[in-house]
């Protein structure tokens, strides 16, 4: 009994220590199999985001044996701080992906770095990261979404072509420093050159239609002659209606939207808003998500995806008839 006290010990040793490494073998074959992506996306109080996220968890019902989805937001749209803290938790979470819309096209760079240095695919969805801070930082990630640029200006074409030939334009960005909001702040601009239109200002109102509110208001009392105002979302040109309305300006003010939330529709239909953009922003996450996956698997290369950008007006609304 003496001897067989230790070699029963050293057998259930080895026993242990296989049961170990079959267990580290299935979580590594498991990982490869089932790689884990996770979505990191800008405000969920934002509907656009909300259909993105949705349309995500969607996607992984239909497709969870190919990989496991972790879906982040932010509080608000200028919570910087906080989604570059979801990058970290992410790496540290050992994620095989990133699929990232997000919140500043700079400040975010750093932590993607991080990611992109610890093996993760990063793709960037919505808004464009920075190409020279990506540069500063040796860098190239893969860009899928429209042009932001292309969208404006075909809302603000539509908005304008009706417009007084003195027409008095305002301009509502979103986050200045965020790439959308500067290419939509361009394509609204060429939209006001090309129809000869003066531009009375320009200011943020950083995507939130309270903001929005506040600041049109303000525009209003200064320059009541506005006849047009063109936000770079759909929340703040809901915002700028509600400016409007409380104005009781003596003449009508053409307003565009971005983004055809749901929100906006009933606006749309009682000319409040006269047009948004459609950027089909609930296939963005697929799109990206799928793009990781090829990426992963040694399908695809790294490159830049334009989506589409439709105009949205009422005419194009479902006709909803009284009961």
């Amino acid at each position: 009994m003496t001897f067989l006290r230790p070699l029963l010990l050293v057998i259930t040793a080895l026993f242990f220590l296989s049961a170990c490494n079959d267990g580290k073998n299935k979580n590594s074959s498991e990982d490869v199999k089932r790689p884990k992506v996770a979505l990191i996306m800008k405000s969920l109080a934002n509907e656009f985001f909300v259909n993105m996220a949705k349309s995500a968890e969607e996607h992984h019902s239909k497709n969870s044996d190919k990989y496991e989805l972790i879906v982040n937001g932010i509080k608000n749209e200028s919570d910087l701080s906080q989604q570059v803290a979801l990058v970290d938790q992410m790496i540290a979470m050992g994620v095989k992906a990133i699929v990232i819309c997000p919140a500043d096209s700079k400040a975010l760079v750093p932590a993607l770095a991080r990611a992109k240095a610890a093996g993760i695919v990063i793709v960037n969805i919505d808004n464009r990261l920075d190409a020279d801070v990506l540069a500063e930082y040796g860098m190239t990630i893969p860009f899928i979404g429209p042009s932001n640029r292309e969208g404006a200006k075909l809302v603000a074409d539509y908005v304008l072509k009706n417009a007084a030939p003195d027409a008095q334009v305002v301009i509502l960005e979103g986050i200045p420093s965020a790439n959308n909001s500067i290419q939509r702040r361009l394509g609204f601009e060429d939209a006001v050159k090309a129809a000869g239109k003066n531009i009375v200002t320009i200011q943020s109102a950083a995507w939130d239609q309270t903001k929005a509110i506040e600041i049109t208001s303000a525009i209003l009392q200064q320059h009541p002659e506005t006849n047009v105002i063109l936000a770079a979302n759909d929340n703040m040109a809901l915002g700028a209606a509600s400016a409007v309305n409380l104005a009781k300006l003596n003449h009508p003010v053409a307003i565009a939207g971005f983004d055809n939330i749901s929100a906006i529709k009933p606006l749309l239909k009682d000319g409040s808003i006269k047009a948004t953009v459609e950027q089909h922003g609930d296939l963005f996450a697929i799109y990206g998500i799928e793009f990781a996956l090829d990426v992963l698997s040694g399908k695809a290369t790294e490159i830049n995806k334009e989506t589409a950008v439709d105009l949205i007006i009422a005419e194009q609304l479902p006709h909803v008839v009284a009961q």
